[in-house]
């Protein structure tokens, strides 16, 4: 019998097959298999729990996934399969804009000229929010978001314009794009929403909607001005531009274009199909406007997209910058230059046809803008010094013939001589030359004025951030001393240009009291002394001024002061140097000699009712 041999060969194969084996079991054990996560896409992410200890090989697990992504999303599975986070930047010397791949929406809008109250970058868009997104249904009755699909960006050239395209895949013929496109030195971004050959897999007979949402950065030092009065969400309908108050919602029609307004800045959607309808909201987000906030203001627009030949096609526009008339008002045919809140009616008017001229003028040669504010003062008193003189001329005509107007009164005693009184009054004041209006108007043609630049000032961006004397910030209000508590409607800062200028609206109105008293006519039984109430408008005035602009802008308070400091200064100047009471005087006399003019039909009708009054008041006396 042969003696077998030991077989080497074999014994090294068994030592091998055994290493191997113990690399795989160490190499392969259950808490050390690697899950690869499915990209993050809200609402179809699939977790697979792992219910035993058994490995289950990683290419198993990622067939698991695209079975339940697909059974998910559909046709459009692969955005999410295939898709890789990251985000995409487009710039130009204003602007910067980054745009994520997950939703193809822009994530960061960087305004870069300019800074925060508090030196900040200044963002209109940035840590989510806000956010772009089209809901629509597919053929295998699927609802889908964009906002949480995985888009595909290729940036390239288009002469000096950088154009960025985000698509959101089925195959390489069949998608949805985002369009990008930003020119050097612009703030406007085109932007386009187009499909390719989803006829087949957008429902349509599902709408398809737009949501854009935002909520508003606090970008200035007064969150008053900033969010009660200067943010609101704007709209152009049907050809006529109107906003939207905090606290509601509007469906509108025909819609050209949407802005989220904050004071200074703005970001705009335009499109050059209009929305049939759309659903606009804005809400109020400050609980208290003395405490810090973040966000001012929240905006929404909800608005169905139609479909042409079973495609979407959409031309549109971005617009984040600032909320500056000026460029604005470049865009031809557009209408955005109202959003610049310039006020409506004759107030905004002036601001367009005469103040906005005028600052523009003086500011293509000036640098200071205090000294431009000064210089327009200047130039609006001495447009305005003939209703001044207006003014007091008549006052001087009423002193002249006040004697006569006391010794009517002590003439025609008691209230059974009132309408006597007052004829004679008036056919005093006639033969004169005087009239009662001619005092009133100027002082109302003037109110226009005052209110345009009440909203001129604290709009106009070219004062944001410049400074003046003490006031880091034309735009904004100007702090000598900062209050420990707060006062009510005063609030806890003290400004030093409301204080000078409600000291010269008292030396203003200390001087017009005598004036005012000239025109009025002596005091008659039974109607109320209107010196009394003057006395305390002299004192209530100033004081109401100094509450009501200590929060307002600086700017605002300083045109305010030196208008009034030039006012005292031309009505001196008209007291003094070219006011003639003797002459005056002299031309009353003349006009009472002359026969009195033909009475207008007007007149007649006036002095008509007079005189039946009269009759009634005497058969009821008797």
């Amino acid at each position: 019998m042969e003696q077998k041999k030991f077989d080497y060969n074999s014994f090294i194969g068994m030592i091998l097959l055994g290493a191997i084996m113990l690399w795989y079991l160490n190499t392969n054990k259950p808490e050390d298999i690697e899950q690869k996560s499915t990209p993050d896409v809200e609402e179809t992410t699939v977790n697979i729990p792992t219910t035993t200890k058994t490995a289950t090989p990683s290419f198993a697990n990622d067939s698991l996934k695209q079975v339940a992504l697909t059974n998910k999303l559909g046709a459009f599975a692969q955005s999410a399969i295939n898709g890789t986070e990251g985000t995409t930047e487009i710039q130009n010397n204003l602007v910067k804009l980054t745009i994520d791949n997950k939703g193809g929406q822009i994530v960061k809008a960087l305004i870069k000229n300019y800074k925060t109250h508090d030196s900040l970058p200044l963002y209109m868009i940035n840590d989510n929010n806000s956010s772009f997104n089209i809901n629509f249904g597919t053929t295998d009755n699927r609802i889908l978001n964009t906002k949480d699909l995985f888009f595909e960006p290729t940036l390239t050239k288009n002469g000096e314009n950088s154009v960025l395209s985000m698509k959101l895949k089925v195959s390489d013929s069949q998608f949805l794009e985002y369009r990008y496109e930003i020119k050097p030195k612009k703030y406007m971004v085109n932007f386009s929403i187009r499909s390719q050959g989803l006829s087949s897999v957008i429902n349509s007979s599902n709408p398809i909607n737009l949501d854009w949402s935002l909520k508003g950065y606090r970008h200035e030092k007064s969150i008053k001005t900033e969010n009660t009065m200067y943010s609101n969400l704007y709209y152009k309908s049907e050809e006529d531009v109107d906003y939207v108050s905090a606290g509601n919602t509007e469906v509108i029609n025909d819609v050209d274009w949407v802005a989220y307004k904050q004071h200074f800045f703005t970001s705009n959607l335009l499109t050059d199909t209009p929305f049939e309808n759309a659903t606009v909201t804005s809400k109020d987000l400050v609980e208290n406007e003395e405490i810090d906030t973040v966000f001012t203001k929240s905006f929404a627009l909800k608005t169905p997209l139609a479909l042409a030949g079973g495609e979407l096609n959409y031309n549109m526009k971005w617009f984040y910058g600032p909320s500056d008339y000026n460029l604005l008002k470049s865009y031809e045919g557009t209408d955005l230059d109202e959003t610049a809140d310039l006020g409506w009616g004759i107030f905004g008017f002036l601001n367009r046809t005469v103040f906005y001229p005028v600052f523009n003028f003086l500011q293509g040669f000036l640098s200071n803008y205090g000294l431009i504010i000064i210089l327009m003062t200047i130039v609006v008193r001495i447009i305005m010094s003939p209703l001044v003189y207006k003014s007091y001329l008549s006052s001087a005509k009423m002193k002249v013939i006040r004697p006569e107007l006391t010794a009517l009164n002590e003439k025609y005693p008691g209230k059974e001589n009132a309408m006597k009184r007052q004829q004679e009054t008036m056919a005093i004041q006639r033969k004169a030359g005087v009239n009662m209006l001619s005092g009133c108007i100027p002082a109302l043609l003037q109110m226009p004025v005052f209110f345009a630049l009440f909203k001129f000032f604290p709009t106009n961006l070219a004062l944001r951030q410049e400074s003046f004397l003490w006031a880091p910030d034309l735009s904004s209000y100007d702090i000598i001393f900062k209050l420990p508590f707060s006062i009510p409607f005063y609030g806890d800062h003290v400004s030093l240009f409301p204080i000078l200028a409600s000291v010269a609206i008292f030396f203003y109105m200390k001087m017009n009291q005598s004036q005012q008293a000239n025109m009025q006519a002596p005091t008659q039984e039974g109607m109320p002394d209107m010196s009394k109430m003057m006395k305390y408008m002299i004192y209530f005035s100033p004081i109401m001024m100094l509450f009501f602009f200590n929060n307002y802008a600086s700017s605002l308070s300083l045109y305010y002061f030196i208008s009034n400091l030039l006012t005292i200064t031309i009505m001196l100047v008209i007291k003094n140097y070219v006011i003639d009471e003797d002459k005056i005087h002299a031309q009353i006399e003349e006009n009472k000699k002359r026969p009195e003019k033909k009475k207008s039909k007007f007149r007649q009708r006036i002095d008509d009712a007079m005189k039946q009054a009269q009759e009634q008041q005497a058969k009821q006396k008797k």
